[in-house]
């Protein structure tokens, strides 16, 4: 089987707690990356520099004006996949971590073999991995060993097809980055594995998420949706029971997975106190009901 050039374009921006794991596990899969930080405050792009001399093959930085811009980073990835030096591509996030969903097999030779038999994209499968009401908190370098709670969320086939074969003219990541599209595209038929880890901790999800985080127009285009309403003080966590646990990549179960993000993140509803005047004619519509009762049987 002949080696690729496999190369993962990631976007960054304060992620500290995900970026070095993600880089490592890339060169334990055999593949490349180029990283676009975001202009983040925190240690990202010191500790992704120090994969410069292994997997990482180049940092650039890209304006953030105040928010995350996702039409903009999805416009320069599109750019760089027409001048990386690469046999195929991914669009890929730092808090994932794509795997074969075959056992003793790397992710770049997972690919190798689809692109053997022909195809030139590839879709992967999605499982979620979330803190629990038991162990709700993973803010810490080993959460990939104690993160082991998940589920699968497919909310329709393909979800996430966003590796593919180097094109000789354009490529267009629609879906928000969930869907490449090419002429000529001939997507495998196995499918392979995501493990993305959504957040860490509930005080991680605050951080994380939230309308200002979010660019406006892209926001008013309906982009983002559960993040940008996502209020982290609400958040129900399941229990290690509601989900799956962990055993190792070829065993992840994606039999009857989750369709909708609000069976994953789950929000307790608002408790409204109804007005007073209400709930004094309430009562006393009850008790003029007892009254009358009492006076039937009577």
């Amino acid at each position: 089987m002949a080696s690729l050039k496999i190369v993962a374009i990631l976007q960054a921006y304060n992620e500290q707690r995900f970026i070095g794991g993600c880089l490592d596990h890339l060169a334990e899969q055999g593949i490349s990356a180029y990283l676009i930080d975001n202009e983040s405050s925190d240690d990202t792009v010191a500790i992704a520099e120090r994969s410069l001399s292994r997997n990482l093959i180049g940092i650039e930085s890209l304006a953030r004006d105040g928010h995350f811009a996702l039409r903009k980073q999805l416009a320069r990835k599109e750019e760089l996949a027409q001048s990386l030096d690469a046999d195929w591509l991914i669009h890929l996030d730092a808090d994932e971590f794509r795997v074969s969903s075959q056992p003793r097999s790397t992710l770049a030779e997972a690919i190798a073999e689809a692109d053997e038999a022909g195809f030139n994209a590839v879709n992967f499968i999605e499982f979620v991995f979330m803190p629990t009401r038991e162990a709700p908190d993973h803010e810490h370098p080993d959460f990939v060993e104690t993160m082991r709670s998940y589920y699968p969320y497919i909310p329709r086939l393909p979800h996430r097809l966003n590796a593919w074969k180097r094109q000789d003219g354009p490529i267009e990541l629609a879906a928000g980055g969930h869907l490449v599209r090419f002429p000529g595209l001939s997507m495998s038929p196995r499918s392979l594995y995501s493990r993305h880890y959504l957040f860490l901790s509930v005080a991680h999800a605050a951080r994380k998420f939230g309308p200002e985080r979010y660019a406006p127009e892209e926001v008013a285009h309906g982009w983002h949706r559960w993040r940008v309403q996502l209020n982290p003080a609400k958040i129900e966590l399941h229990s290690e029971a509601d989900l799956r646990g962990y055993v190792a990549d070829h065993l992840l179960d994606a039999s009857e997975p989750f369709t909708q993000m609000d069976q994953l993140v789950r929000i307790r509803p608002s408790r409204h106190r109804s007005p007073a005047w209400l709930r004094r004619a309430v009562r006393g519509g009850r008790s003029r009901t007892r009254r009358l009762r009492r006076a039937i049987s009577g």
